[in-house]
């Protein structure tokens, strides 16, 4: 049975919660913005100014393997964060992350074209694109850790959900200030000048969220590691280097967190990244409807989000990131279908069911990837297991799928590739352990969501490793 909730963890003021909820929330928006402004562009717009010599699905895919770049950095930069985060703290490497990807993004809209510099522009377009993946991967594991560790553990999938809602938050102004362009731009200013707009709007936007972000206090769990830490270097006891850590106690849960990630990650760039291309190169659908479609899907998923948070509280993370990945592999054969009738009304519908499929599998994942790591370790543990599996699922998704439609002509093979990465997960989540009850200042060093909770000898409360 687990124990019940020591002191370390107990819930934090509400108006203190809401600081931190809403930094997290402001900073993981801005980060995913920036990251998925260049997903869009990829789509739509980077193919004809960075590889104008390419035809057009090559010049796409071309621009989406500099977009999959940038996804290699991401462990990279979850090795780093997460073991500075787990050494000094989660809001200072917040800070410096938010400012990498603000900065890298600002630049990549002063960029000069092919036109204008020949092969260096892609060059420098890839560069700025590996700084975007670096900062992102030590954000993600921060910024919900620093909502899992504030708040009331009754409510954690709730309020660790917050921070997720980001990513379609992010996706949803991204989507928005291109759909802007598209109303009010002819095609050609945009690709003139107009695409270099919501590129530097990152700017301004990073400037509001890291005045948000410095105003919130450190996780005080992490205080009390911190403490406990030093009183051991006094007496001479040496702490092991939170990756070592992880991977010597957590290999099993960083592995059962790739797992998880799969049908997630694929899906998730599948249905908002690779679309865009779908329609507007494959199925020659007017950009705007395909943009139309995400936008409306991603303000349904953003709403969505806290509310299986919650559920996930009531009945466990297991069975709604279960019911995620069933859904959304068996919902991707009817969903190209729909997309496949060119109407806009189908396409919308087809996307946002599909987000609802993926906010079941999202929504949970903050708390529940949260819940397997010690605190001296956690940063480094859930941003290794999230970003790692991104290399082999989320970074190659959009690249795949636009290989498949050059090679069949159809849609069929890029339903089989996300049915696999869904059965992958499912197999996941059937054998990994619950981990709702868990007690985050509870930190036994073989403990985590492969030893079952029942298992676990209590802890004293005032033990954090």
């Amino acid at each position: 049975m687990a124990s019940a909730p020591s002191t370390v963890n107990a819930p934090a003021r509400p108006s203190g919660l809401a600081r931190v909820v809403g930094a997290s929330l402001i900073g993981t928006t801005i980060e995913w913005y920036d990251y998925f402004l260049y997903g869009s562009a990829a789509a739509l717009v980077f193919g004809k100014l960075f590889f104008p010599e390419a035809d057009p699905l090559t010049g796409t895919l071309l621009s989406f393997l500099t977009y999959a770049i940038g996804f290699a950095a991401r462990p990279l930069g979850a090795l780093v964060f997460g073991h500075f985060g787990d050494r000094i703290g989660r809001k200072k490497l917040l800070v410096v992350s938010l400012l990498m990807m603000g900065i890298a993004t600002a630049l990549i809209g002063c960029l000069p074209t092919y036109h204008t510099i020949g092969m260096a522009a892609p060059v420098l377009l890839t560069t700025l694109r590996v700084i975007q993946g670096f900062a992102l991967g030590g954000e993600w594991g921060g910024a919900v850790l620093l909502v899992s560790e504030h708040g009331d553990p009754k409510r954690r999938g709730f309020w660790a959900s917050w921070p997720q809602g980001g990513a379609p938050l992010g996706n949803l102004l991204a989507v928005g200030a291109l759909t802007l362009l598209a109303n009010v731009q002819t095609d050609a200013a945009i690709l003139a000048w107009g695409w270099r707009i919501p590129f530097l709007l990152s700017a301004v936007l990073v400037g509001i969220g890291l005045w948000i972000r410095l105003s919130v206090e450190e996780s005080p769990i992490f205080q009390q590691a911190l403490a406990s830490n030093q009183a051991r270097k006094a007496e001479d006891a040496k702490e092991q280097a939170p990756l070592f850590a992880v991977l010597r106690h957590h290999w099993r849960d960083v592995l059962v967190a790739m797992g998880a990630r799969m049908a997630e990650n694929i899906s998730y760039y599948v249905i908002t990244t690779f679309i865009l291309a779908y329609c507007v190169e494959h199925l020659k659908v007017e950009k705007q409807t395909a943009l139309n479609a995400v936008l409306i899907a991603s303000a349904i998923q953003f709403c969505l989000i806290p509310v299986f948070g919650a559920l996930s509280d009531r009945i466990g993370r297991k069975p709604v990131y279960l019911a995620g990945a069933i859904g959304v592999g068996i919902w991707i054969w009817p969903f190209f279908a729909m997309v496949d009738t060119k109407s806009f009304p189908m396409i919308a519908l087809a996307v946002t069911v599909a987000l609802v499929f993926h906010s079941a599998m999202y929504a949970p994942q903050a708390a529940f990837f949260s819940e397997m790591f010690g605190t001296r370790m956690r940063y480094s543990g859930a941003s290794i297991g999230a970003q790692f599996a991104s290399v082999a699922a989320g970074a190659p998704a959009p690249l795949i799928a636009v290989a498949l439609i050059a090679a069949y002509g159809n849609s069929n093979p890029i339903s089989i590739y996300v049915g696999i990465a869904a059965l992958i997960t499912v197999v996941t989540m059937v054998f990994a352990k619950e981990t709702r009850d868990r007690d985050l200042a509870e930190v036994a060093p073989t403990s985590g969501a492969t030893v079952a909770l029942e298992e676990r000898a209590p802890a004293p409360a005032e033990t954090v490793s």
